[in-house]
């Protein structure tokens, strides 16, 4: 189980299972899980002031290099996930995010992930100042 900290900012996202999302197995299948933090991620990052397309338009991207899940139990049609989202900390060129999907209050999956900021063409760059400054607040 991962500790959803209470010493910083935690983006909480809700989402709906739907059916199309499920497998022969009747749950969720696991790629779609990966779609779902996604989704939680970009939320968090417009509500912080970093829409994607604010990113390009200023000439710079996070770029998911690693991700590590682990699932615990499977999602069904109709559940209601929550999903908690958080910055762990932010380096000169990338940054580690966890995040936490739960349903009812227990944790069913975990993701960590590593995104590294890159120009558009892929070359990677230093974090852009206002980011940092912004995420130097998140972390306090």
């Amino acid at each position: 189980m991962v500790e959803i900290p209470t010493d910083r900012d935690v983006h909480t996202t809700r989402l709906k299972v739907r059916f199309y999302e499920l497998d022969p197995y009747d749950h969720v299948n696991h790629t779609n899980y990966f779609g779902y933090f996604e989704t939680a991620r970009i939320e968090y990052l417009h509500e912080m002031g970093f829409g994607l397309v604010d990113m390009k338009e200023q000439g710079w991207q996070l770029v998911v290099v690693e991700a590590h899940a682990r699932f615990l139990a499977a999602a069904r049609y109709g559940e209601e996930l929550t999903i908690h989202t958080w910055v762990q900390e932010t380096g000169r060129v990338k940054s580690e995010w966890r995040q936490v999907m739960t349903r009812d209050g227990e944790e069913i999956a975990h993701l960590t992930i590593v995104a590294a900021f890159t120009d558009l063409e892929g070359r990677p760059r230093r974090v852009p100042e206002e980011f940092a400054a912004h995420m130097e607040k998140l972390l306090r």
